[in-house]
């Protein structure tokens, strides 16, 4: 009887050997997969392989894809990240025009509907949205960039935009011959502060006295109204604007390229945002765009693809990109521009701001307590 026991018992266990023989070749070379996507696919760039079907897409908010902004610099990223891992529009990686507010629902639906892994909203304006669909298709994956979201298959992806604004509010500050810039913010919200206080810190860090004009719009896609507060600006003697307000912004261009091109000696500046807006203030042989507060969005919405396509997907959680992670910058593209004493003065500030010696307003209230201390 023992003998019989045994026996069973090697047959069982030669068995188990055997499925576990046929199982290690696939198996293995997932894990092989998975361990290569790790060390590359975090850095938000690199490539990812765990999983050949996971696919993604992107809702904007009503700036629109090509906004020469936000949502153009996001749909960059995915449209990289699809590249990367051999896929094409339509085909693992999609996004959603919005026309209007209404949209942002429908959009969402439709590719959860359509079985997209994760789906991005772009913008704090699709908050509420978000918040919803992630609560009523709890089997999809969302990510809310610029705002939080409080589900456990969903991430938040914010910046540090108050640190790079305090940059380009540096270089403002160095490039005024009026000592008069502006600011010009799309809907007056938290986010938006967030620009306006960095910048102003960073121009008055360099001169106390410096005078800031600030004006909203409103609204993130409507070039006319930038167009016309950049032309009562510039009028009132403001040389230096720095904008953040997505499509709106494109009107600020417009007028500054108008001036130049009516005045090519007269000093008139654009500070772009999110991407690098050097090609928007061609005008001729010249260029009015100083520089810009990149916010890598694109760099941040292929990490977090990343994680997830490696089964790491960062729900529950709020993450935030920053100057440590080269995802928050001030552009020197325009180097005739941003001379070296410019850019030395960013760099000074931003080992500062890295070390802690300055830490950087991102509200009103905020605002008022560094100026005190200058």
């Amino acid at each position: 009887m023992k003998n019989h026991k045994f026996l069973l018992f090697v047959l069982v266990l030669t068995f188990g050997l055997f499925l576990a023989a046929c199982g290690s070749s696939d198996e293995g070379e997932e894990s092989d997969a998975g361990a290569e996507g790790t060390e590359e696919g975090t850095s938000g760039e690199g490539e990812a392989t765990a999983s050949d079907d996971y696919s993604i897409a992107m809702v904007t908010d009503i700036g629109g894809v090509d906004d020469k902004s936000f949502n153009q610099s996001a749909w960059e990223g995915i449209t990289a990240w699809g590249e990367v891992n051999g896929l094409s529009q339509g085909n693992g990686f999609d996004y959603a025009q919005s026309s209007d507010k209404a949209d942002y629902m429908p959009n969402l639906t439709r590719f959860v509907r359509d079985e997209y892994d994760l789906v991005y909203g772009i913008g704090f304006e699709l908050k509420e949205d978000i918040q919803k669909a992630a609560e009523q298709y709890p089997d999809t994956n969302f990510a809310l960039v610029d705002d939080v979201v409080e589900a456990d298959n969903a991430v938040g992806i914010t910046f540090s935009e108050h640190q790079g604004s305090f940059l380009v509010g540096v270089a403002a500050a160095m490039k005024t011959t009026t000592d008069k810039i502006g600011f010009v913010g799309g809907v007056d919200s938290p986010l938006i502060k967030k620009f306006e206080s960095g910048f102003i810190a960073g121009a008055k860090s360099v001169n106390p006295d410096i005078e800031v004009d600030v004006q909203y719009a409103e609204s993130f896609a409507d070039a006319a109204k930038g167009k016309l507060i950049a032309t009562n600006m510039y009028d009132s003697g403001v040389d230096v604007i720095y904008h953040a307000s997505g499509a709106t912004g494109n009107g600020v261009f417009n007028q500054a390229k108008d001036i130049k091109q009516n005045d090519p000696e007269r000093e008139i500046w654009v500070i772009g945002v999110d991407r690098d807006q050097h090609e928007e203030g061609a005008i001729g042989d010249h260029n009015v765009t100083l520089t810009s507060m990149v916010k890598r969005v694109d760099v941040a919405v292929q990490d977090v693809a990343n994680r997830g396509m490696l089964g790491e997907f960062p729900g529950g959680e709020t993450l935030e990109y920053g100057i440590e992670d080269d995802a928050i910058v001030a552009a020197t593209t325009n180097e005739e521009a941003m001379t070296e004493d410019i850019i030395t003065a960013i760099e000074d500030y931003t080992k500062q701001i890295l070390n802690g010696e300055i830490e950087v307003p991102h509200t009103e209230e905020e605002l008022t307590t560094f100026l005190e201390s200058l």
